[in-house]
């Protein structure tokens, strides 16, 4: 009892010891999360503004453009600060955030997605009543009962991991908080617990697996029962990018869930912690707007519009300088 004492922060992987380069990687890096922030507030906006964008698919799709800007703002801005600063530490309150806030959005996601595969199969299975079925009030009942999900899901998990004070090893070989790395540091009482709480979850996730499944075969079925091929492509076109976007989010889970990064070497954790939290969010809006002409020309239109304020405003205070 006289060696016992409570964790207050955790100290997280260190990328390199060479200054020169942390300060690289942080501003590689940098420039990814401007890069996904911007395409996915673009996408949100091009949906808003414009009035033919008004419909459950695209709402959905507004839905998941903001979990995914705030999927990435939750552990890459910590880990650019921690890079530029040379520190590795991380509060125990700080940690508890990013668990809580990483699992929120991952539920979050996972659930919207299953609302997404409905409102393909409804669009492409019962096209004549969609309208009747994908009412605006289902569509944000939907929205609704996806984020309260997720809040839950999050809730329960991060209180169970968190009840009882750290008093082992501080060090995470991760460069953020995440659950594997976290269990291994907590105490037993907590593990054995969060191992009934994944079991559970991962039932729970079959469930919705097997929705998502059951959704597309119809899908595919009913696809190929259409007459002309271009009708064929039309449909597929309008259910491919959720298609992709959701073997993109099961690949990354899969990886996130399977590979065990205790003794493997900082780039290896430096890759595998980017495939399940920046490509995700790097990649949908790169994959809606190659695949969807609508969603291609309302952002452009954005950055059109960005583009004319910027100059109006420079030009502005130029004019009122002199």
């Amino acid at each position: 009892m006289g060696n016992f004492s409570v964790i207050t922060e955790f100290l997280l992987l260190e990328f390199s010891s060479m200054r020169e380069l942390q300060v690289l990687h942080a501003l590689l890096f940098l420039l990814i999360y401007l890069a996904a922030l911007m395409g996915n507030l673009l996408t949100i906006a091009a949906i808003i503004t414009e009035p033919h964008l008004h419909s459950p698919m695209y709402f959905f799709l507004s839905n998941l453009s903001l979990l995914d800007t705030c999927t990435i703002s939750v552990t890459l801005p910590k880990f650019i600060v921690n890079s530029l600063s040379g520190t590795q530490s991380l509060s125990l309150l700080g940690c508890a955030a990013q668990i809580f806030f990483s699992l929120f959005f991952s539920a979050t996601e996972l659930a919207l997605l299953v609302a997404m595969s409905y409102d393909r199969f409804v669009a492409i299975c019962h096209p004549l009543h969609y309208g009747i079925i994908m009412t605006p009030a289902r569509c944000v009942w939907a929205a609704a009962g996806s984020w309260l999900s997720g809040l839950i899901y999050s809730a329960v998990h991060t209180g169970n991991m968190f009840r009882l004070p750290f008093s082992g090893s501080n060090v995470i070989r991760q460069f953020f908080c995440d659950v594997p790395h976290v269990l291994k540091v907590s105490a037993s009482d907590v593990f054995h617990a969060e191992f009934v709480l994944i079991v559970a979850s991962l039932c729970f996730l079959l469930c919705c697996f097997a929705f998502l499944i059951a959704s597309y075969a119809r899908i595919f079925c009913s696809v190929l029962r259409i007459p002309s091929m271009e009708g064929r492509h039309k449909a597929i076109s309008t259910c491919s990018p959720q298609l992709m976007i959701l073997m993109l989010f099961l690949i990354s889970v899969m990886i996130a869930v399977l590979k065990d990064t205790s003794y493997s070497s900082p780039i290896e954790n430096l890759l595998i912690a980017m495939v399940y939290t920046i490509l995700p969010p790097f990649m949908n809006p790169i994959i809606y707007s190659l695949r969807n002409h609508n969603i291609t020309v309302a952002m452009g239109c954005q950055y059109i519009v960005f583009g004319w304020l910027a100059q109006h405003l420079q030009y502005e205070e130029s004019h009122s300088s002199h």
